[in-house]
């Protein structure tokens, strides 16, 4: 898989080119801020980048913006940002529209390299993979909505879990239930949430991701 990496800390962009390289990933490009990654894109149409939310020159949102921009211009290309701290506007930013191939990783996430890798490969197979603490934040910013707060805590749980992109086997596994469980509680959700149905694993997250978007 051909990856991209936006980072202007040359130590965590070198770090990161290292782990990936033995990981298999073949890193095409690291580049240091949101223009080199547009125009790294643009040379190589790769299959997944790793960007960082706020890059030079004013450290503030080139990094997102760049994200954006290539899920505008170039949707087959996954997408993981990376951030120091949850900011919600732009985890939302990133939820509108076609959510497959999107992430949105805590950097203090990729210290644990099992639980950034599997994000990755989760984005570049075409899924989606949210920081917990990300999930659990947005869902603090729909707790007012009545379908929301219909949810039991298990269902919230279950819920939260979607979000980040895991599978029902995963979920279970997560929560210590049977995956007959979890499914019955995913049934559920849909229905309270009155959201449609879907037999794509992507979709069915991006339905619940737009919903605590919104």
């Amino acid at each position: 898989m051909r990856v991209i990496l936006a980072e202007d800390s040359a130590l965590l962009r070198d770090g990161l080119r290292r782990m990936l390289t033995d990981e298999g990933y073949l890193v095409v490009a690291a580049v240091g801020d949101g223009a080199q990654l547009l125009d790294a894109v643009a040379a190589s149409e790769p299959d997944l980048v790793v960007v960082d939310v706020r890059m030079p020159p004013t450290h503030t949102d080139e990094g997102i913006r760049a994200a954006l921009e290539i899920r505008r211009r170039w949707p087959a290309v996954g997408v993981l940002v990376l951030s120091q701290y949850v900011e919600q506007r732009y985890a939302v930013d990133l939820l509108m529209g076609d959510n497959a191939r999107v992430g949105y990783l805590l950097k203090d996430r990729v210290a644990d390299v099992g639980e950034f890798l599997e994000a990755l490969a989760r984005v570049g197979a075409g899924g989606t993979a949210f920081d917990p603490e990300v999930v659990r934040q947005l869902l603090r910013r729909t707790t007012h909505t009545d379908p929301l707060s219909r949810l039991t805590p298990r269902e919230q749980d279950v819920l939260a879990e979607m979000a980040q992109g895991h599978n029902n086997t995963s979920i279970a596994a997560r929560l210590h239930v049977s995956q007959s469980a979890v499914e019955k509680h995913v049934k559920a959700i849909f229905d309270k949430l009155d959201l449609a149905h879907s037999d794509g694993y992507s979709r069915r997250v991006l339905a619940v991701l737009r919903y605590l978007g919104s």
